[in-house]
């Protein structure tokens, strides 16, 4: 039964809200001073706090209030708390809603809005524990990940980024191409690291070829290499991306930008391990692990026949699928971090606006925008107005509809419209939105 302590000088109040509590299963336990209060959340577990803000019957100021506040939230960071509040200080309990307070309520209270309240902030409460909870398991499954395996500095906190990184740890000993999919930007070549890394060949060569950055003509000569005269300006002989990854790993980016001769050929190496060099007739002998990677649906090309199906299964044996970052909200806020300089802040709007964001350019985009944008901030820290990300915060009419939906209750607006509580306020204030 979730358990709520009730703060107040007043033994009155704590029984009204005691019986008005019990008629929906919440247990209430109450204390009579600020001291006695802290005492109880020391040796109970509690759900919600809601209390008083003046403790004597000469004080006025909210000041014990506030103290009592601000030593809860030492104590419990992400414990809810409600203020009965008189209107003789309300300016000091908007200032502590502002610091992070879940609600205020002026006495004499509205039952049914303090009993909405209470059940919205108690179910938030205990989603809160669970992700914290999750967050610890996530953590300690990351530690170990980094314990056991070689991540390349990989900067990551959500969970389907952790999944994929296992993943590829789990295939990188297995000598079997791996075919990395996934939108462009994502970090697709990291993995394909992290598989080299930690695969029976980490000690040999790591070499890359990004196949739509070159014209298709010259993807067979940077593949397999070429004799003097195999092509236009082929002076002197050249090695192949194969021979340069020979004991090691060769990454193939945009595989699906080779040509249908290529395509041919590739086949050929994977199955057999030897190709020619354009403008030879010497078969050369290779071991390498081929890793590839597409933003493309190859199921698509092979549909249309732009891409051989025989060569896709070979590709295929282990897919890895890189998500988009939108899909991976947990790891916005790390990377941003990471691609920061050491000089610089990010400001609580600007997390909100990253984590709002959709990045369709994915962790590349969000990299060029914070370096874009600890260039160009005159300060330390960084705003949301400094990211220049579209505004699509909501607008007066999307705030008074939630809130009318919602009975006025703020942290179900907030809910609604994906904000939190404090920058739901914020945006009221913006927009001169009376909370009503």
């Amino acid at each position: 039964m979730p358990t709520i302590l009730v703060i107040d000088d007043n033994p009155a109040v704590a029984t009204a809200l005691e019986v008005l509590f019990s008629l929906r299963d919440l247990r209430t336990v109450s204390a009579d001073s600020p001291a006695a209060g802290l005492a109880v959340l020391q040796r109970e577990q509690v759900d919600l706090v809601i209390q008083d803000m003046n403790f004597h019957d000469d004080s006025t100021s909210g000041d014990e209030g506030t103290a009592l506040f601000h030593a809860i939230r030492a104590a419990s960071p992400d414990l809810p708390i409600i203020l009965l509040t008189a209107w003789t200080h309300l300016e000091a309990a908007v200032a502590l809603v502002k610091a992070g307070a879940a609600d205020y309520l002026a006495k004499p209270w509205d039952d049914r809005k303090l009993l909405t309240t209470v059940e919205n902030l108690v179910e938030l409460s205990s989603t809160r524990r669970e992700l914290a909870r999750r967050r610890n398991h996530d953590t300690r499954a990351r530690s170990e990940l980094a314990q056991r395996y070689d991540l390349r500095g990989t900067v990551f906190a959500d969970p389907a980024t952790e999944r994929v990184i296992a993943l590829a740890c789990r295939v990188a000993r297995a000598d079997v191409p791996v075919l990395i999919t996934g939108p462009n930007g994502a970090g697709k070549e990291k993995i394909a690291e992290i598989v080299q890394a930690n695969s029976g060949v980490r000690d040999g060569p790591f070499v890359t070829l990004n196949c739509g950055a070159l014209p298709s003509e010259l993807i067979e000569a940077e593949l397999f290499g070429a004799e003097v005269g195999a092509y236009t300006g082929a002076s002197r002989p050249r090695e192949g991306k194969f021979e340069s990854a020979d004991g090691g790993t060769l990454f193939l980016d945009e595989i699906g930008n080779l040509s249908a001769s290529a395509q041919m050929k590739l086949l050929r190496v994977l199955e057999t391990g030897r190709f020619e060099r354009l403008g030879s007739n010497r078969e050369r002998q290779v071991k390498v692990r081929v890793i590839s990677a597409t933003n493309a649906d190859l199921q698509v090309m092979i549909r249309a026949g732009t891409f051989r199906e025989d060569l896709y299964y070979r590709l295929n044996t282990i897919e890895i699928r890189v998500p988009p970052l939108v899909e991976r909200v947990d790891d916005i806020l790390p990377l941003a971090s990471h691609f920061l300089p050491p000089d610089k802040q990010l400001a609580a709007d600007a997390c909100d606006a990253l984590r709002r964001h959709d990045w369709p350019g994915n962790v590349r985009q969000l990299r060029n925008v914070i370096q874009r944008a600890a260039l160009l901030a005159p300060g330390p820290k960084l705003t949301a107005a400094d990211l220049a990300l579209p505004d699509d915060e909501p607008d007066r009419a999307a705030i008074e509809a939630a809130l009318a939906r919602a009975g006025g209750v703020i942290v179900q607006a907030a809910a609604e419209l994906g904000l939190s509580r404090q920058g739901l306020y914020r945006r009221m204030e913006k927009l001169g939105i009376s909370r009503g």
